[in-house]
């Protein structure tokens, strides 16, 4: 009995609506200034739609002055997958403008869905910040270079710290803490994701808001556990460095699948 063939490395890839060609991919090479936005699809649909498309339309906005209309950035996106043939999918919709361009380019890459692993993560606080963090952007020398130095070091992921210990974001994901009664965001200069804001609203809709509060290294102790969560999901926090949360693996496994329930009553929405 063989084994089914493990999934493409390399995603399928269109730019403006059609299959890339070499031209397209000069784009994203040689003029990688822009942004994107990262998408779980399932049954071609998507939870947060709106704010993917809101997300990609001020970004292009802010570095472009252009606007990106959301009726474009939706069918490009179902033409994609369309043509790669698949209903559920990690999605990816990058905006770029090259010189002498004057409307945004629009890459889509598309390829197997992904979902975040289960078990506890260990982080690796690092001294970085991204600049202008609340734009979601390609090619983050820092964020790569502090993950691959945490993944060499046995942790799972790069904690990204300003100066003074202050907590801002993971690597690739946001990061939440428990008090023993409320959700804490840290409340610093970081990417609002998708998944953060959807639970933001969620909790509050349930009569469970959140809180933003500074939270630092040396103050972690005033938490029972931690999460992280991005588009692929959520997943507790075992330790921060050396720092072992004292609520435990029990308590916070019950604290996500709650958070995991609030994410999913969000609608998703077709494409």
């Amino acid at each position: 009995m063989t084994s089914a063939p493990p999934p493409p490395l390399l995603p399928y890839v269109e730019m403006d609506g059609h299959p890339a060609t070499e031209d397209d991919l000069r784009v994203p090479a040689l003029f990688g200034f822009g942004h994107f936005t990262a998408m779980q699809v399932r049954d071609r649909r998507v939870r947060g739609l709106r704010l993917h498309l809101e997300r990609l339309d001020t970004a292009s906005r802010e570095l472009f002055q252009l606007s990106l209309d959301g009726g474009r950035v939706r069918e490009l996106v179902r033409g994609a997958l369309d043509r790669a043939g698949m209903r559920d999918a990690s999605v990816r919709v990058h905006g770029f403008l090259p010189p002498g361009e004057s409307r945004t380019r629009v890459m889509v890459t598309v390829r197997e869905p992904a979902a975040m692993a289960p078990g506890g993560r260990s982080l690796m606080s690092v001294p970085y910040t991204r600049t202008v963090p609340h734009i979601k952007r390609p090619g983050e020398f820092g964020q790569t270079y502090y993950g691959m130095l945490a993944a060499r070091a046995g942790f799972d992921e790069a904690l990204l710290t300003a100066p003074g210990g202050v907590v801002t974001e993971g690597a690739v994901t946001n990061i939440g803490f428990w008090d023993g009664s409320s959700v804490v965001w840290p409340d610093a200069p970081a990417l609002t994701g998708i998944t953060m804001a959807l639970l933001e609203r969620g909790l509050a809709a349930a009569g469970e808001p959140s809180a933003r509060r500074a939270v630092t290294l040396d103050g972690l102790g005033a938490y029972r556990g931690a999460f992280i969560c991005n588009s692929q999901g959520m997943a507790p926090v075992r330790r921060i460095d050396s720092v072992e949360f004292a609520g435990g693996d029990e308590e916070m496994a019950e604290v996500v699948g709650r958070l995991e329930a609030v994410y999913g009553s969000a609608p998703a929405d077709l494409l």
